[in-house]
Parts: structure tokens; C-alpha cells; sequence
């Protein structure tokens, strides 16, 4: 399993507490240290579309008129930080978020 997402998001660091805690073997993966390839992103925007990108935050309104108009792919190449996370994959299998749904699903995946 490979968890995308930021060292300081505390929805991260719930999804990561809770996954050792269930002893779901995991690589976490900081974007912000080791930004995603062109490839990598295109696979993550080809499954989630704009909802890769967190419209919500201090970030996103930050942004130039420019980038806030621009492809998804150019806004995470500008900001990592303006992902969307986590974003988990298991076995072929992407999620985006950690609601209900998505701790359901890679909790039970031991």
C-alpha cells in the first residue's frame, strides 16, 4: 500500500496512526519532499479528475488568477501542497480521503 500525502496533515497523520495501528504494511510518501512525476500524476489525475486538487485551503486562494485557471497538473506542479489527500493505493486500487468509505476498505485490506 503507498499513501500520498504531507508529513504535516492531520488527516494524514490520522489515516497513517490508523493504519499501524491496524498493521496494514504501508510506504508513505511525503509530495512535498518527492514531488509526483509527470506519469504518476497523470494516472492520479485520470482517476480523480479537479477533485485532485484541494480547492479549501489558504493555498489554493493564494494562487494567481492564472494557476487557479489552469490544468490540475500545472496547479500540483506549482503547489504540491494543493493535492488532495491522502490519496492511498492498494492493489491497483486508488482513494481520495480518508472518510468512512475509504478506512472501510484499506483497514480491511491486510
Amino acid at each position: 500500500m503507498l499513501v500520498y500525502g504531507l508529513n504535516t496533515c492531520s488527516i494524514c497523520k490520522k489515516a497513517l496512526k490508523a493504519l499501524e495501528a491496524s498493521n496494514v504494511a504501508f510506504e508513505f510518501r511525503d509530495v512535498r519532499d518527492a514531488p509526483l512525476n509527470e506519469a504518476e500524476l497523470a494516472v492520479l489525475i485520470a482517476e480523480f479528475g479537479d477533485r485532485l486538487v484541494d480547492r479549501t485551503t489558504n493555498d489554493w486562494r493564494g494562487l494567481s488568477d492564472w494557476l487557479k485557471h489552469s490544468e490540475v497538473e500545472d496547479q500540483l506542479a506549482a503547489k504540491p501542497k494543493l493535492m488532495a489527500r491522502p490519496v492511498i493505493q492498494h492493489e491497483g486500487t486508488y482513494y481520495l480521503g480518508w472518510d468512512e468509505t475509504v478506512q472501510k476498505a484499506v483497514l480491511s485490506a491486510q
